[in-house]
């Protein structure tokens, strides 16, 4: 995994601004720690930051390979998990390679098959190819936006880059939000709008979809899409192919040559993960993968089962590890850490975002770094598989909106009345969640109900779980640890996608199809472990430092958040100590203290990032 960047200029020569390429790589350090690369031509310049993973002498970026008199420049930033079969198919061509990289391989498939390459990709990618000759610019995101690629673009220029940061530093690109963008943070955050940067100005390229940057202008292209289909495997044959596309994933997925771990938490999926790469492992001779778990210091002391939180992890971390012989180590989280970490958190994301939840994934990516260089996670399972609350409740069903976002009237009654006028919140939700239904891909035929499950789990697929992939970029790239989710196989999403979801959900139970395609793989006990999420503290010492340290911002003249928010109103819910947010106003972790650390990330953000209003 790395970090990229890069500027396409008609209008002057950026030979002569070294200067900003090399400021524009610095804010990309974290994610490419290992070494760095610049490239210059008249009208296009890259930079690229290294976390070397495959092929340490033979992946160096940008990589140059000359092809008679055409030159193709590559910045990229993934890992492609169908190396071995593009190098077969390129070498069977007549081409040869001097390395055994990934980088390598993407670009000479981009050189033999030009913009069509990204077709035959499997795996997680954002990169950029020049062509000097053409004078192109090419770029590409993975199908499921996995990695990060940020844009802005003019008549005679586009900039670009893996994080908001490295455009940011750019003299042509200011830190200012319009309407659009204050919806964004205060209504829409930690979720986003797929493509939508915040930034005025700033727009990132959507999973699935690629674009050409020439003398012609930008040409935006969507190569990647969902497509329903009539499922017509039976239960068992369905659950066999479940199981054989996520064990060949998780295999793929392996491939390192540098050290691999996975993190656990006892649930099914990030277990089924570990279950398999313990296998590949033992195979391999490799001896045992090491396994990585959270959790908060005197968690188990406070807390309280939920609907969203029926269990701790702890228990089931120690059968899964014990039953499959990991080396397990398990990092803890004091409060005053946690807190503290909430202003890295912002800088990480370039935007506030999920809070704690940001914050201590951050201090855990910290701690694996220690030992590993890549990790497996277990995200976007009760995305594809349907496991969240909303699938199985029926006001979910019945209600019009994002089923993750909640206590709406609450939360505007915080805000400033000139704002609200400004962004009008439910007209921009509304607004947002049609266009999503807009491009949901119907099966025709269907009931009312497998209709409806069909646009939430297309909703939840775009909006959700970009949040999540964000989240678990931004704080795992900015300690420089590559972080590999299979359940974002495309290949497998296109097959869950279409199965029934009755099927789904065989046996009753949420994941049901999953569970079973994992009999025999996992212990018999976590196949029926309720879901359970990203564990959070429970510790009231952390209600009462986010409490104490908003009330600190609330009472400072000099505060940017005051502009926005409803003080008196803030002041009210802070001596209730954010009783009335007791159940989640966003997704299923993020309640009242989650709230009071929002409004300190938006007011370090604000602070930090000099942002303005235009």
């Amino acid at each position: 995994m790395c970090g990229i960047a890069g500027w396409i200029d008609w209008g002057r020569d950026l030979t002569g601004q070294k200067s900003v390429l090399e400021a524009m790589g610095r804010t990309l350090a974290n994610r490419g720690p290992d070494a760095e690369g610049f490239w210059y031509s008249r009208h296009a310049a890259f930079a690229h930051r290294r976390l070397i993973v495959v092929d340490p002498k033979g992946g160096a970026q940008p990589m140059i390979r000359q092809c008679g008199e055409r030159q193709f420049v590559l910045v990229y930033n993934g890992e492609l998990y169908n190396t071995p079969e593009l190098r077969r198919d390129l070498e069977a061509l007549g081409y040869t390679f001097r390395g055994h990289s990934d980088t390598e391989v993407l670009l000479v498939a981009y050189i033999q098959w030009g913009e069509d390459c990204v077709e035959r990709l499997n795996g997680i990618f954002a990169f950029a190819v020049w062509e000097e000759a053409e004078r192109k610019l090419f770029m590409a995101r993975d199908r499921l936006g996995v990695k990060p690629l940020f844009y802005n673009v003019r008549n005679d220029h586009l900039i670009f880059g893996s994080e908001l940061k490295a455009l940011l530093v750019h003299p042509e690109i200011h830190p200012e939000i319009n309407a659009e963008g204050l919806a964004e943070v205060l209504i829409m955050s930690p979720g986003r709008t797929p493509g939508h940067g915040v930034f005025r100005d700033i727009d990132e390229v959507k999973p699935g979809y690629c674009l050409r940057f020439d003398q012609g202008g930008m040409h935006m292209r969507r190569y990647w899409k969902l497509q329903s289909l009539p499922h017509e495997d039976d239960l068992e044959t369905t659950v066999g192919k479940v199981r054989a596309l996520f064990k060949d994933t998780v295999e793929r997925q392996l491939v390192a040559d540098v050290p691999v771990c996975t993190l656990l938490s006892g649930g099914i999926d990030s277990s089924a993960i570990t279950a398999y790469a313990a296998f590949a492992f033992n195979d391999s001779r490799q001896g045992p993968i090491h396994t990585y778990s959270i959790d908060y210091v005197d968690n188990e002391r406070y807390f309280k089962p939920s609907l969203y939180q029926p269990n701790s992890d702890t228990q089931w971390v120690n059968r899964v590890a014990e039953h499959l012989g990991t080396v397990h180590h398990s990092f803890y989280i004091d409060t005053p850490e946690l807190v503290d970490s909430l202003a890295m958190a912002v800088r990480a994301r370039d935007l506030p975002g999920m809070a704690d939840v940001d914050s201590s994934l951050y201090l855990f990516c910290r701690a694996i770094k220690q030992d590993a260089t890549v990790a497996l996670s277990g995200e976007c399972a009760d995305e594809i598989f349907g496991g969240y609350p909303w699938f199985h409740k029926k006001e979910a069903l019945n209600d019009a909106s994002f089923p993750w976002v909640h206590m709406i009237d609450e939360r505007m009654s915080l805000l400033e009345p000139e704002i609200m006028n400004m962004i009008r919140p439910k007209e921009y939700l509304s607004r947002r969640y049609q266009e999503t239904l807009d491009d949901v891909p119907y099966l025709p035929g269907e009931t009312t109900l497998e209709a409806r499950v069909r646009e939430l789990l297309y909703l939840t697929i775009n909006w959700f779980m970009a949040t999540l992939l964000d989240r678990k970029d931004r704080m795992s790239m900015a300690l420089g640890l590559e972080v590999r989710v299979p359940f974002c196989d495309h290949r497998l999403m296109e097959y869950v996608w279409n199965i029934p979801w009755a099927m789904k959900n065989t046996g009753g139970i949420e994941k049901g199809i999953f569970r079973r395609a994992m009999a025999g793989v996992v212990p018999e006990e976590v196949l029926s472990r309720r879901k359970s999420p990203y564990p959070k503290t429970h510790n009231p010492a952390y209600t009462e430092a986010v409490r104490s340290w908003l009330e600190q911002i609330l009472n400072d003249p000099a505060s940017p958040l005051l502009r926005f928010i409803n003080v008196a109103r803030v002041k009210e819910l802070l001596s209730a100590s954010g009783a009335s947010f007791t159940r989640p106003w966003y997704g299923q972790l993020m309640t009242g203290p989650q709230l009071f650390a929002y409004l300190i990330q938006l007011d370090i953000w604000l602070r930090e990032y000099k942002v303005s209003v235009c």
